[in-house]
């Protein structure tokens, strides 16, 4: 499971360090595709074919569908760690999340996000909004203990 969140430098060629942590979990690669919310989000090799065959089995001629599998797939990306624990974004989704020097990367359970500083910093302080919280969360049947 991904969890917590760490600050790591992508260099010059574009290579992230993955915490330490999360790299046995994505040792057998891990593909890294564009999120919805101006991140990234990087899945292990088992929940992006996961993630495919849903998308596969919806209809193609949804309009919706279409565009969900052009934002899914077309900014997808294969990645393997490697021996340092570094994996390699390309530009083109560098470009997207507005990843520069810094970023943030950010456990998501079933997978991690990567932000960059400032996008994540707006993403916290949105969460920090604990009325708005209870009422966006209310619906969502949480388990209490």
């Amino acid at each position: 499971m991904f969890l917590s969140q760490y600050r790591h430098s992508i260099d010059t060629k574009g290579r992230l360090t993955i915490p330490a942590n999360f790299r046995e979990l994505v040792s057998e690669g891990a593909y890294v595709t564009q999120g919805f919310d101006g991140n990234l989000r990087v899945l292990t090799a088992e929940s992006f074919e996961l993630l495919y065959d849903q998308v596969s089995k919806m209809s193609f001629t949804n309009p919706t569908v279409r565009r969900l599998s052009r934002l899914l797939f077309s900014s997808a990306a294969q990645v393997e760690p490697d021996k340092n624990g570094r994996i390699l974004i390309p530009q083109f989704l560098r470009d997207a999340a507005g990843l520069d020097g810094d970023a943030i990367i950010v456990g998501a359970g079933k997978y991690f996000e990567i932000w960059s500083p400032e996008r994540w910093e707006a993403q916290i302080t949105r969460l920090s909004a604990e009325d708005l919280n209870v009422e966006e969360f209310a619906d969502l049947e949480l388990p209490s203990g």
